[in-house]
């Protein structure tokens, strides 16, 4: 009889309970997700921060008002430009504005000039108000006298703020207008354009762009002249070139009233080279034309120059001032006389003609050689 073994069902074996460790965990999860949630808060909070301070500045608003003029010069970069913007007041935040330039092609819209703007304007105001359009662009009336020369001419217009007398004389010099009169005078010296910047009163943007300013001023040049541009050909006697010459030379010797007894001397003395002149115009103005401004000396009479009226006969190089209309009418349409001297009266301030250098010499002796013109 076998011996029965009789087995007992072995109980399970039980797992460690982890209670502690399950809350921890849970503990840790929760402060993760409360981090992050405090952490997009915390960022949204700053970017909405940040967002409405950009925006302020890119929006104008909760600005002091104030008002600004803002110069763009022609060679300007966006960069200087918005670095003045920003010494203005008119932004604070560079980098933005970079931003928005780029995204708004504002670099290609802003054009040289001299604006007035104020801290209500936004970024676009701004750049709109920087425009070659811009209502806010400052204007300048400015007369050029008649008579002025080159120099002179650009002088004031540098003075009035409308560019630089540098700019104007490259400009004069190295640029090739498109005017068929102008095609004779070679480019290379600024002096070219002497005789053609026509005297007016013209309105100019201030800082405006050099080649504009001389521009306008040729295109007024060729208006005034209008139908006596048809009479120059190559058979005439006198180019457009020698009449503006002599006109120039009018324009300074005048008294105000005798435009054209004093273009009779000078046709008188340039086409009757067999008379006492001999052909020499001397005429002091060319003298004052080349030493500066300064009343002239017997010295000046020497200086070797195709300008030098004295030292060589007919016309000078070119123009010597820039001569107005009644000059120019003088010029095309001289009285017919038989002058060939004149001289100033001191008492009347008006010019006596007379035909024969005996003549002209009682006068001087009678009005003094301080006096002794033509």
């Amino acid at each position: 009889m076998s011996e029965q073994r009789t087995h007992s069902p072995q109980e399970p074996q039980r797992r460690p309970r982890i209670t502690h460790n399950r809350k921890k965990t849970r503990r840790s999860k929760a402060a993760a997700a409360l981090l992050y949630v405090l952490f997009v808060v915390g960022l949204s909070a700053v970017l909405a921060t940040v967002g409405w301070i950009w925006a302020n500045d890119l929006l104008a608003l909760n600005k002091d008002y104030t008002s600004v003029i803002v110069k763009v010069e022609n060679d300007e970069s966006f960069g200087e430009v918005v670095n003045d913007l920003k010494k203005n007041g008119l932004i604070e935040y560079k980098f933005l504005f970079h931003l928005y330039g780029w995204f708004s092609n504002a670099d290609d819209k802003i054009a040289p000039g001299t604006y007035e703007l104020n801290t209500d304007m936004d970024y676009r105001a701004l750049v709109t108000n920087m425009s070659a359009s811009s209502s806010t662009r400052q204007t300048i009336d400015i007369t050029i006298p008649e008579g002025y020369t080159i120099d002179q001419t650009f002088a004031l217009l540098e003075e009035q703020g409308v560019t630089t007398v540098e700019k104007l004389q490259d400009m004069s010099a190295n640029w090739n207008y498109k005017f068929t009169w102008l095609k004779d005078l070679p480019l290379g010296d600024y002096h070219r354009l002497e005789g053609y910047l026509f005297p007016d009163t013209y309105t100019f943007y201030l800082g405006e762009d050099a080649k504009y300013v001389i521009n306008k001023m040729l295109v007024n040049f060729e208006s005034k002249m209008g139908d006596y541009m048809d009479q120059f050909t190559e058979e005439s006697q006198y180019s457009l070139h020698d009449i503006i010459t002599i006109a120039s030379l009018i324009e300074k010797e005048t008294d105000g009233e005798d435009y054209g007894t004093i273009a009779s001397v000078i046709y008188n003395r340039l086409e009757n080279t067999g008379a006492e002149t001999q052909g020499y115009l001397q005429i002091d103005a060319t003298l004052v034309y080349l030493n500066g401004g300064k009343v002239p000396t017997e010295e000046d009479k020497a200086i070797d120059s195709p300008y030098n009226t004295y030292l060589y006969k007919g016309l000078p190089a070119g123009p010597i001032s820039n001569p107005g209309m009644k000059a120019i009418t003088a010029a095309l349409k001289p009285e017919n006389t038989n002058y060939y001297y004149y001289v100033l009266n001191p008492e009347t301030n008006k010019h006596e003609f007379t035909r024969t250098y005996a003549q002209h010499q009682a006068l001087v002796e009678k009005y003094g050689t301080a006096n002794e013109e033509g």
